[in-house]
């Protein structure tokens, strides 16, 4: 039993960490592309879904329309399935001025299991990472 516990204790950090490093990547993206050049963002980023053009700037966005669903789903016999994880998806939303990132924004029900924003993790991986090889 004591065993069970230990083991139980072990899934619940390594559970907590998992979520943590999910969710808090757009949350860290959302400070640290502040400033970012629009060629930049569009390398990293890719090619952006929409384009509107505001007069001191304009709005990029991203769709991430396909479900994404967090790690917990149990397949049994018979196709039955239970799904403990939750799906998300999102819209990343860059606002420029000047040709700078000014403001980044995440729309769209992108909570899962890992955490509220989890859903948004691919659409801004690239660019976190090459912010922080500078």
């Amino acid at each position: 039993m004591i065993r069970f516990t230990n083991w139980r204790k072990a899934a619940c950090c390594g559970l907590f960490l998992l979520t943590s490093a999910c969710s808090s990547l757009p949350l860290r993206a959302r400070h640290d592309l502040i400033g970012m050049d629009r060629s930049n963002l569009i390398a990293c980023a890719g090619v952006p879904d929409n384009v509107a053009t505001l007069s001191d700037g304009e709005v990029l966005q991203w769709r991430q329309d396909q479900q994404v669903q967090g790690p917990f789903t149990l397949k049994g016999p018979m196709s039955l399935e239970l799904d403990l994880s939750g799906h998300g998806t999102c819209h990343f939303v860059a606002r420029l001025r000047q040709g700078r990132v000014a403001q980044v924004e995440y729309t769209g029900p992108s909570g899962t299991l890992l955490g509220p924003y989890s859903a948004c993790r691919p659409l801004v991986l690239a660019c976190e990472r090459q912010v922080r090889k500078d």
